[in-house]
């Protein structure tokens, strides 16, 4: 069996890179374990994908961008996500590109300066991390997966896998096939399970899906929290389960689910607490969970929008068609 290469040094490794796959550690949430993975799992696949990776193989996410890395062994990178000034050797190089890069070869991207909040860098053949409970994902909180379970650091070396047969040729995502990363997003989102009329009133959820909900400096891969704001509710307390309206006892908590946690909602991101004791007042659709990896923390703002099941399928049916390699285009 052919031995993993060493294929990357970390030389500047921003704020809180980390090595992520997809979907990451599933089945595990009776365990204590959200998922993990990355916050866009729409880019991860995506840069995954141009490289000729599975889609879910180990990758790298990069928030704000301000990354550096020395390449060990040559091979493809591409890298997807907001656009920024992506650098090999000082030469700027495409995003949403497969690139081929050779031993010596400085990769660098600069910080994010306009929308967006995620990059993702997919290296040919995916990053070579042990699996723990079944996922190569960082879950920061327990410390493990990834990279011996933490963010990387300079001098870290990143193993790759070998790559089987020919390299496949070069290729992109069409532009038009590109996502969008605005500073005021639309997010779809499905009513409940702690909704109205039992937990918000009428006039509550509506206020939810009209009003702007801005991004908190606080947030981070564990949960994206917004502005305060009271609602009414529907009942005075929270009965034996507390005394806010917004307590229950303690029940699972679904990723993407929107906590009320008193005054202050909050997405449950993937390294999110597995349940608790706090309504649920509508679930992001998983389609659209890629938006909330992007959200920047202190500046988007955010207006829900409510979808039933038929069309939270229908847009998981064109996100899938998103991921058809037959959309990429030779470079």
């Amino acid at each position: 069996m052919s031995r993993p290469v060493p294929t990357l040094e970390i030389l500047e490794p921003g704020l809180q890179t980390t090595v992520q796959d997809h979907p990451g550690r599933r089945g595990r949430q009776s365990l204590g374990f959200f998922p993990s993975g990355p916050v866009d799992p729409l880019a991860f696949r995506l840069a995954n994908l141009l490289v000729g990776n599975r889609p879910g193989a180990a990758a790298l996410e990069i928030p704000l961008g301000r990354f550096q890395a020395g390449v060990l062994a040559p091979g493809r990178i591409a890298v997807t996500g907001p656009d920024t000034t992506v650098t090999l050797n000082g030469d700027p190089i495409p995003q949403w590109e497969s690139v081929p890069v050779e031993t010596g070869d400085v990769l660098a991207c600069e910080v994010l300066r306009g929308p967006g909040h995620r990059l993702y860098l997919a290296l040919a053949g995916g990053i070579a991390v042990p699996e723990v409970f079944g996922s190569r994902s960082t879950f920061l909180l327990a410390g493990i997966g990834g990279l011996d379970g933490r963010a990387l650091e300079r001098a870290d070396v990143l193993d790759t896998l070998p790559v089987s047969g020919p390299p496949p040729r070069p290729r992109r995502l069409p532009v038009s096939l590109r996502p969008a990363y605005p500073v005021s997003w639309e997010i779809e989102v499905l009513r409940g399970p702690h909704a109205d009329p039992d937990f918000l009133t009428t006039e509550d959820f509506a206020d939810f899906l009209a009003a702007s909900w801005r991004c908190d400096l606080s947030s981070d891969r564990v949960g994206i929290r917004f502005n305060p704001h009271r609602f009414r509710w529907a009942r005075p307390s929270g009965d034996v389960a507390g005394g806010h309206p917004s307590n229950l006892l303690d029940s699972s908590y679904p990723l993407g689910g929107i906590l009320a946690y008193g005054d202050v909602l909050t997405i449950l991101g993937p390294d999110s607490n597995t349940s608790g004791g706090f309504a649920v007042i509508a679930t992001v659709a998983s389609a659209s969970f890629w938006k909330v990896g992007q959200l920047r923390p202190g500046r988007d703002t955010v207006q829900f929008r409510e979808i039933d099941l038929a069309q939270a399928a229908a847009l998981g049916a064109h996100v899938h068609q998103l991921l058809d390699v037959k959309h990429l285009e030779p470079a």
